[in-house]
């Protein structure tokens, strides 16, 4: 691309906050990376964290593989950051979340595990910023950090803190039914002189 008084004189797509955008002249300050939709295998290059000036940041659609890097948190000029639909693992560094200047995130669709981060822009992320990462956990997603399914909500308690459980009745009532049937049994058969003198007659 000629570069005359500062500005490309060739049209350039991006795909920024998620949007594609055709620029037709841009200053040269405007500082993006648009690898998305190739065919990249292995880990993020380290140096990335090294480009502070970064503006757009988007390596979605390929085959990146391992952490998401802490040194993403050093781009501090970041508005766009798009990392979807590749094989990512681990957590999402805390260290995202000091990138105030951050408008647009997409995680989606890799292998991310635990908490995403709380504070700064990650407060005003929607839901479809992480589907596909069934690990993670934490505020916007339904799925709270730290409580398995099977542990009884707050609404319940378990039995042994409720005193006597439905077991423990129907144990009571079944030993009242036999103790009781077996005790009216004894007393009608003996035919008792007091029932006699209650009733007037012999049972």
């Amino acid at each position: 691309m000629a570069i005359r008084e500062g500005y490309y004189q060739d049209s350039v797509t991006v795909m920024n906050k998620g949007l594609e955008m055709v620029f037709v002249k841009i200053l040269t300050i405007f500082t993006s990376i648009d690898l998305s939709h190739n065919n990249f295998h292995g880990e993020i290059p380290t140096t990335i964290g090294d480009l502070p000036s970064l503006i757009v940041l988007n390596l979605s659609s390929n085959h990146f593989e391992g952490l998401i890097l802490s040194s993403l948190g050093n781009l501090k000029q970041l508005e766009s950051l798009d990392l979807s639909n590749n094989k990512l693992v681990g957590r999402i560094p805390q260290q995202l979340a000091s990138l105030t200047f951050l408008a647009y995130l997409n995680l989606s669709m890799n292998q991310l595990t635990g908490p995403i981060p709380q504070g700064g822009q990650f407060s005003t992320f929607p839901i479809s910023s992480f589907v596909g990462n069934v690990e993670l956990c934490g505020f916007p997603l339904s799925k709270k950090c730290g409580i398995p399914d099977e542990q009884p909500t707050p609404d319940e308690e378990p039995e042994s803190e409720k005193g006597f459980s439905w077991k423990a009745v129907l144990v009571g009532y079944g030993c009242s039914f036999v103790i009781g049937a077996i005790g009216g049994n004894i007393v009608i058969s003996k035919k008792p002189n007091w029932l006699v003198r209650i009733y007037g007659r012999r049972l």
